[in-house]
C-alpha cells in the first residue's frame, strides 16, 4: 500500500477551489504530511446589498 506520509513531503500540490469546505480540509491535510500547498479559488459572488448606497 501507499504511504501517502511520504508521498507528499516536499511536493508542490495545487489544490482548486482552497477557499471552500472541501479544499480547506484537503489544503490542511497536505501541509500536515508536508507538502507546499498552492491555491487557487475564483473571487465569490457578491451582490449589492441594501446598505449600499450607489
Amino acid at each position: 500500500m501507499l504511504n501517502l506520509n511520504n508521498f507528499y513531503k516536499n511536493k508542490k500540490v495545487l489544490v482548486t477551489g482552497h477557499t471552500g469546505f472541501k479544499g480547506s480540509w484537503l489544503s490542511i491535510w497536505l501541509l500536515n504530511l508536508g507538502a507546499n500547498v498552492i491555491g487557487y479559488a475564483l473571487d465569490p459572488y457578491t451582490s449589492k446589498d441594501n446598505f449600499v448606497v450607489t
